[in-house]
């Protein structure tokens, strides 16, 4: 490996980890508009999200770059394909976030009796496999990846029994539909940043082992 390949490399490596901040940050906040009900977070994590955008499209050039200038192979070839994939995956659990902000300020305006369900823990949840993912990626951590992997299925039973319970409660209370639709669509968007984060994982593990575990049961 060259030199200038190798500080290509870490410079491609620096922004990748610099998006995934920006994306776990703008989560966090998203969640805490919602638990807290606060607009300004929400407002924040909106306003905030061009800019993820614009990162994103930097790493992707950054990759395309290597990827024609220096013709890597083996290790180095499955890494750039591997942050080329997350690349793309963070940038829509950014996009998750917004959705969750904007159902957050939807949510303050309007309520209904609470069904008999904690999003808390699917928040939480959610937020653990996004960081995860993350630090699987920095410490080459297959065992922290493969643990993602497993947390999915708990965020997909907790979304199924949101979706059923809301599903009765708009039954029974029809006059607050919109309130109860906005909180399916939260646990939907906490299910598909669960979604993202696992092929993260699963694009660590290919990084690391050059093996495809996706759609592996």
């Amino acid at each position: 490996m060259t030199k200038h390949f190798q500080n290509e490399l870490e410079k491609l490596k620096k922004k990748i980890l610099y998006l995934a901040a920006k994306v776990e940050k703008n989560l966090q906040m998203a969640v805490r508009s919602f638990t807290d009900k606060d607009l300004n977070m929400a407002d924040e994590v909106i306003n905030s999200d061009p800019d993820i955008d614009s990162l994103e499209v930097e790493v992707e050039e950054e990759c395309l770059k290597i990827l024609a200038l220096h013709q890597p192979v083996a290790a180095d070839l499955r890494y750039i394909i591997a942050v080329l994939k997350i690349n793309n995956d963070l940038e829509r659990i950014a996009d998750m976030a917004v959705n969750i902000a904007e159902r957050s300020k939807t949510l303050t305006y309007n309520s209904g009796p609470l069904i008999p369900f904690d999003l808390q823990s699917m928040l939480e949840i959610a937020v653990k496999m996004v960081r995860d993912s993350v630090d699987a990626l920095v410490k080459n951590s297959t065992e922290l990846a493969r643990q993602v992997c497993i947390d999915d299925d708990a965020i997909d039973d907790r979304h199924r029994e949101v979706y059923k319970l809301a599903q009765e409660a708009i039954r029974k209370n029809p006059e607050y539909a919109e309130y109860y639709v906005s909180l399916i669509s939260v646990s939907r968007n906490l299910e598909r940043i669960a979604d993202h984060s696992t092929n993260i994982a699963e694009d660590v593990i290919y990084m690391i082992e050059g093996e495809i575990v996706r759609h592996q049961t």
